[in-house]
């Protein structure tokens, strides 16, 4: 999970890679350059637009974008703390380029409405993380439950989605958590789920992410953080064990040479090669299990 620990990992990160990376993350975090991701070949045409969602505890501002015509999966994406904007917003456009009916959605309705970042904001700037932190507060497991619920529900209700099909989840960082509880409470929908950095996958409460594996019926990708790993590694072990012991399929793999935040285009710890390895092991996750 994102907290003041990044930022000083990033930092120390930075400061020690080759100057055209270090460039590119202080860029990053002063003008807000956003790195272009690759146009898949055969690129689906594609229609976005910003939607609300009704949910039990308010309206959710959100994105949805999906192929010009026909039907396709419908995936839902948890975004990382920074929330809903441009970076999940190309991302989603990417996904819905390679066939799926994508929602990213402002996990954060509750206290803000997007975009709550300003171009070259990060959540390594204290004043930023001291706007953000007190979102998260209003956010809760049950409370997850609850949109999850509502916008799988959503999802199924658009024209774009192919119900015969299963539903995706992903999640970045905090959004990790958010993907285990979708699977969980949405277990006749939800055939594929992957997270990348995902924060706080591990726990011993008994509404802990790994608590819920029992309850999911899914194949995964979980991408973790080298960092991460680092911080935690026996996590990934009560992962792969939680998984077999469930008899789910899940691909657990430590991307080498990553820090927490590399997938999303704008992150300061942004890795192309090890972003695209992610993308691609969900591409192949989704091939099979949708």
């Amino acid at each position: 999970m994102c907290d003041e620990h990044t930022a000083a990992d990033n930092d120390r990160f930075l400061a020690s890679v080759h100057p055209s990376r270090r460039q590119f993350g202080t860029m990053a975090g002063i003008a807000g350059l956003m790195a272009m991701m690759p146009v898949p070949a055969n690129a689906a045409a594609i229609k976005g637009r910003d939607v609300a969602i009704k949910t039990p505890d308010g309206t959710c501002d959100a994105y949805f974008v999906a192929p010009a015509t026909g039907k396709a999966p419908g995936v839902l994406i948890w975004p990382d703390i920074m929330g809903l904007r441009p970076a999940f917003r190309q991302m989603a456009d990417r996904l819905a380029q390679s066939g799926y009916s994508v929602l990213v959605v402002n996990q954060f309705y509750r206290s803000t409405a997007t975009p709550f970042i300003k171009p070259g904001e990060s959540f390594d700037q204290p004043d930023v993380r001291a706007r953000i932190m007190p979102y998260t507060q209003a956010l809760s497991p049950d409370g997850t439950v609850r949109d999850a619920t509502a916008f799988t529900a959503w999802l199924d209700a658009q024209g774009e989605v192919d119900t015969k099909r299963g539903l995706a989840t992903t999640g970045y960082c905090m959004g990790g958590p958010m993907v285990f509880r979708t699977a969980a409470s949405n277990a006749a929908r939800v055939k594929a789920g992957a997270t990348f950095h995902g924060g706080g996958l591990v726990g011993d409460k008994l509404d802990s992410p790994n608590q819920l594996i029992p309850l999911m019926k899914a194949s995964y990708l979980i991408a973790i953080a080298a960092n991460d790993d680092a911080k935690a590694p026996g996590d990934k072990d009560v992962l792969k064990a939680a998984f077999a012991a469930a008899k789910l399929p899940a691909e657990i793999e430590v991307y080498e040479g990553t820090m927490h935040g590399w997938c999303p285009p704008d992150s300061r710890v942004y890795n192309a090669a090890m972003a695209e390895k992610a993308w691609a092991r969900m591409l192949a996750l989704f091939k099979t299990a949708l």
